[in-house]
């Protein structure tokens, strides 16, 4: 069940009743670790902004086919890490990447240095028990990385 409290995403939506739950609950865009036909349908729908899980040419061929253009690369480091990642932007080279899972913060600099990634995510930013300021420095040592 989603949190009754206002969110601004929502990473791990699974399927279209957890989407409703995350635009409900105040969601500015969702975020999911795979991509399907229906969730990624529902997605479009609401013109909530959207970003996929892919690992896989196919997992992108079939996003764009949903008219999709951005994506989350997760997880990126057991999906073959940064040679793989080189590869699919060879064919997919109009495409942008959020690579996730495995990223590091002092691996994060080498994914944001490829042209297709805007971005990266990483679970060091918010761990049990941490508080506002905490996250807080963690979120500006990490977006000093893209610097």
């Amino acid at each position: 069940m989603m949190p009754a409290r206002k969110a601004s995403s929502l990473g791990t939506v699974l399927n279209e009743v957890q989407l409703a739950q995350a635009i409900d609950a105040g969601s500015q865009f969702i975020v999911s670790p795979g991509l399907t036909n229906p969730l990624a349908l529902a997605a479009r729908d609401t013109e909530i902004p959207f970003l996929p899980g892919v690992a896989t040419a196919a997992d992108i061929m079939r996003g764009l086919d949903l008219g999709l253009d951005r994506f989350k690369f997760f997880p990126a480091v057991t999906s073959g890490g940064i040679p793989a990642l080189q590869a699919l932007s060879g064919p997919f080279g109009n495409i942008r990447f959020c690579p996730t899972g495995g990223v590091r913060p002092e691996t994060a600099k080498d994914w944001l240095a490829l042209d297709t990634v805007l971005c990266v995510g990483g679970t060091w930013f918010v761990k049990p028990g941490d508080n506002l300021a905490t996250i807080g420095e963690r979120a500006r040592s990490a977006a000093a990385l893209a610097r």
